[in-house]
């Protein structure tokens, strides 16, 4: 019997009841059993704790305005697992979805995967049957055990490495390091961003044991400039030295132009393997990549919900809202100083939830100096926090800022009831809350 994309959805979210599941034993098994599609694809392997998402979506806009047709796997999704899964021609369709679904269910027989493991194999079926000149994968947790680490890429890329998913990766910074590195393979180059001593020291040591050229961020290439509209990137990656300037990022935060060089230095890379970009492309696509739900900037007209690009284009009944992932320390420290650097506004009203499993009290403490009020809420999940305890993770002395409010919806309204034309509304804490506030404000990423 043929099953319809809401029937293989629900079979999907049925997997949610098999927990993160560490390692790649049951994975390879079940690829082997759909034919190894992941052996047909040249693929660019994406880690690290921040960034990711940014520079996947910036390769996938460069390299499509250069004429080749790249796969995107990401995750999580906001609202849709349909998000997850792209070309250069857009996102997999309900079609595409079930059919290939009905066959990863059958091959699985009694079988039990995890839903990260199912997604990712869905992916590279559907990347295998694409024609495609590249897949850009990204890693779901971590890397050395991660699902997606079955594959030998062209190129390996780690982002920024900060902590998060302790529980999983380690409680030191070298343990989430060496976890990250683990995505490298012999002989494969590595671009890392590096950051502090001892994740350098991890990425030095894990590439010189498998003979894999490292190239990092302010060693090997690096940026210049103050503003993202106006930057410059140099670097000797292959050989001669070179420098491009008059460089754009469409994505706000100082941190997008230190992803793009990630980006610029994976493209320098490729062309030992025969890809080249046009720097007109490379242009053009940094100036316009956008990916949603990170320092995402959304004008409404709070009674018609009529969308404007700018406050000023909307008139006084506008309420503005910057919907961001930041869900890590490191993450909310980086909304923090764009929130400092790059936006004007009178009051800070901040609807946030978060995961219990996360550090709650340190991104909740970078941004108290900003947030006037707190809108405290709990989007769907079963690891999602109580508002009460979000407010227990503020200080005593600033609980006066905290409003409760479980309902998500509910939520929004008391924000926008909150904000003036002058004010801002700022979302963050878990990407499902954003995910879920997105879909109120305009509706789905991905259409039917």
């Amino acid at each position: 019997m043929t099953m319809n994309y809401q029937e293989t959805l629900t079979f999907l979210n049925n997997l949610q009841m098999h927990k993160i599941k560490l390692g790649l034993e049951a994975m390879r098994d079940f690829l082997a059993k759909i034919g190894q599609p992941e052996q047909r694809l040249k693929i660019i392997h994406v880690a690290g704790t921040n960034g990711k998402g940014s520079v996947s979506a910036s390769m996938l806009e460069v390299l499509g305005r250069a004429g080749y047709r790249v796969g995107l796997f990401t995750s999580p999704h906001l609202s849709s697992v349909r998000e997850r899964f792209r070309t250069s021609d857009g996102f997999i369709s309900e079609e595409e979805f079930a059919r290939l679904s009905e066959r990863l269910i059958a091959a699985l027989g009694e079988d039990q995967i995890t839903y990260f493991e199912f997604t990712t194999a869905l992916a590279f079926l559907w990347f295998a049957e694409s024609n495609l000149d590249l897949v850009i994968l990204e890693t779901g947790l971590g890397g050395r055990l991660d699902a997606t680490n079955v594959v030998t890429p062209l190129v390996s890329v780690i982002t920024s490495i900060s902590m998060d998913h302790e529980a999983y990766l380690g409680d030191t910074l070298s343990a989430v390091a060496g976890e990250k590195a683990g995505i490298i393979k012999p002989g494969v180059p590595v671009v890392a961003t590096g950051g502090q001593t001892e994740v350098v020291q991890v990425l030095q040591t894990t590439a010189k044991d498998l003979g894999s050229a490292l190239y990092l961020l302010e060693r090997d290439f690096n940026y210049a400039g103050e503003s993202n509209d106006d930057w410059c990137w140099q670097g000797k990656i292959d050989s001669a030295e070179t420098v491009i300037d008059r460089l754009q990022c469409s994505m706000r935060g100082a941190y997008q132009r230190e992803n793009a060089s990630l980006v610029i230095a994976v493209l320098e890379l490729l062309k030992q393997y025969g890809y080249s970009v046009p720097e007109n492309s490379l242009r053009e696509g940094l100036a316009s990549v956008a990916w949603p739900g990170r320092l995402e900037y959304i004008v409404l007209d709070r009674d018609s919900r009529q969308r404007f690009a700018t406050a000023s284009e909307g008139g006084d009944n506008v309420v503005r809202y910057l919907l961001d992932g930041a869900h890590n320390p490191a993450g909310v420290k980086n909304l923090a100083m764009t929130l400092s650097e790059e936006y004007d506004y009178r009051k800070l009203i901040m609807v946030w939830g978060a995961m219990i499993d996360k550090d709650i009290a340190a991104g909740l403490n970078s941004m108290l100096p900003l947030v006037d009020t707190f809108i405290l809420t709990r989007p769907d999940g079963e690891r999602s926090a109580e508002p009460e305890q979000l407010l227990a993770c503020l200080p005593e002395s600033a609980r006066d800022k905290g409003v409760l409010v479980r309902d998500v919806a509910e939520a929004l309204r008391e924000a926008e009831k909150r904000a003036a034309r002058e004010d801002m509304v700022v979302v963050a804490g878990s990407l499902y809350l954003v995910g879920a506030v997105r879909k109120l404000l305009v509706g789905e990423i991905v259409g039917d």
